[in-house]
C-alpha cells in the first residue's frame, strides 16, 4: 500500500476577508474531490485571508500511480481559472507495509 500526500500553498491576491477565502476554497476543494477521487482539506493558514494551504491524499497499490494522481491535481489547480497563485507544493509517497 502506498499513500500519496501533497501540500499545496496558494495565494489569493484579490481576497480581503475570510468569507471571500471560503468562496474561493470551496469550489477548488469540490472540483478536485469530484474529478480525482482524493481527500482534500484546508490544513493550515485558516486565519489568514490571502493564504490557502491544502492537504491532498490518495491511497494506491503503486507509488508511481499515487505520484501521478497528485501531480495531475497540482496541474489542475495551476491551470484552472481559479483566482489563485500557486506559491509552492510538495509531494511525498509513503510506502506502508
Amino acid at each position: 500500500m502506498n499513500i500519496g500526500v501533497c501540500k499545496v500553498r496558494l495565494r489569493l491576491p484579490e481576497n480581503d476577508s475570510l468569507k471571500g477565502k471560503r468562496q474561493v476554497s470551496k469550489p477548488i476543494i469540490e472540483r478536485v474531490k469530484n474529478r480525482y477521487n482524493v481527500s482534500i482539506a484546508e490544513v493550515d493558514d485558516q486565519d489568514l485571508w490571502q493564504l490557502l494551504t491544502l492537504g491532498i491524499t490518495c491511497v494506491s497499490n503503486s507509488g508511481p500511480h499515487a505520484n501521478e494522481v497528485l501531480s495531475k491535481v497540482v496541474d489542475f489547480i495551476q491551470k484552472s481559472k481559479f483566482d489563485v497563485e500557486m506559491l509552492d507544493y510538495e509531494i511525498e509517497i509513503i510506502h506502508a507495509l
